[in-house]
């Protein structure tokens, strides 16, 4: 099914916050946050065990799991499962190594077989309290792109995890299938395979104000060619687009705070807020389907809905282009 007409409006909710991203997040705080987002009329939200080891699973499902199920759009995703056992070892996870050292101390395996595909959509049904999924991304077999070690997760995820979604998919027992991860080569690769057949990707942090060039020179031509279309997470960039002051989960770097400088003082100059010129950046390519921003204080969602609907002047864009703060090849909200 295609995305743009399974999602219910353009603007999502990205629950890795929830799961102590960066923070320890009181529950009271995080369900206010969730609470908000739905009485504000957000009616899709995206998850994954990932997210502090099962812990933005089982504070979304506390809200969610009490409103009607065919009242929302829900995802969540596969290849990393949650055990029962606790973590005593240092967890590697990358680049994304630290971001949940305050969630749920569950040991997390990396795993896209067949069996664990099952496993972990079992164990997600479970956090969140509900009888269903509509969308399951398969999540970063691209942390580590490159060699042989790689191209063997690929295989793994191609022989277990795409084909048991493809059947469930299917089956009637979700709607929709794809990949969700920060790298585009994976999705290239999937979109290059005869099957099984993906119906969208989740993008995270590669279609941005800051980052959008390498996915717009093959991944997003593909994806328009074939009609597949993108759910843009991370439309902020880790939070440095949105006040905060991490880049691709860490501190970020003199050359990222000076490029944000210029955008911020030419949306200055338009007296537009940069939230609402990201968002609607990320959502002007045409495969783009909704933007998924995360929250963990109430007050963020009223800022989020308020950036989406944000006049821009076509002369803000007109102004970015000629300044060489996006690329030519980028498609605007006004066409510059």
């Amino acid at each position: 099914m295609s995305l743009k007409h399974l999602l219910p409006g353009r603007l999502g909710f990205g629950t890795a916050p929830l799961g102590n991203m960066f923070r320890a997040i009181p529950d009271e705080e995080a369900r206010a946050t969730v609470e908000t987002a739905w009485d504000q009329g957000i009616r899709y939200y995206d998850t994954a065990p990932f997210y502090g080891a099962g812990l933005a699973e089982q504070r979304l499902g506390q809200v969610l799991s009490t409103e009607p199920r065919d009242a929302y759009v829900l995802s969540t995703k596969v290849g990393r499962v949650v055990l029962d056992e606790i973590e005593t070892d240092v967890p590697d996870f990358g680049e994304k190594g630290g971001l949940f050292e305050h969630g749920n101390p569950n040991r997390i395996v990396h795993e896209w077989t067949a069996e664990a595909t099952e496993r972990s959509i079992e164990g997600s049904l479970k956090r969140l309290g509900v009888d269903r999924l509509d969308i399951v991304w398969v999540h970063d077999i691209a942390q580590d792109f490159h060699g042989d070690a790689w191209l063997q997760k690929f295989e793994e995820a191609r022989t277990g995890a795409f084909r048991v979604l493809s059947r469930l998919r299917d089956e009637g027992v979700i709607k929709a299938w794809g990949l969700g991860v920060n790298k585009t080569e994976p999705i290239e690769l999937t979109l290059a395979l005869d099957e099984p057949r993906p119906d969208g990707f989740l993008l995270a942090g590669r279609y941005t104000l800051l980052d959008h060039e390498h996915a717009l020179q093959r991944l997003l031509p593909m994806a328009q060619a074939q009609g597949v279309d993108m759910v843009v997470g991370g439309p902020y960039s880790s939070g440095i687009l949105a006040g905060g002051s991490h880049f691709e989960y860490q501190q970020a770097p003199p050359e990222i705070i000076e490029k944000v400088s210029r955008l911020k003082a030419l949306a200055g100059k338009h007296g537009i807020g940069i939230k609402a010129a990201a968002l609607q950046f990320s959502l002007a390519h045409p495969v783009s389907a909704a933007v998924i921003p995360g929250a963990t204080r109430p007050s963020r969602i009223a800022e989020d809905l308020s950036a989406l609907d944000e006049n821009i002047p076509a002369a803000f864009w007109q102004d970015l282009r000629a300044a060489g703060l996006v690329s030519p090849a980028a498609p605007l909200p006004d066409a510059a």
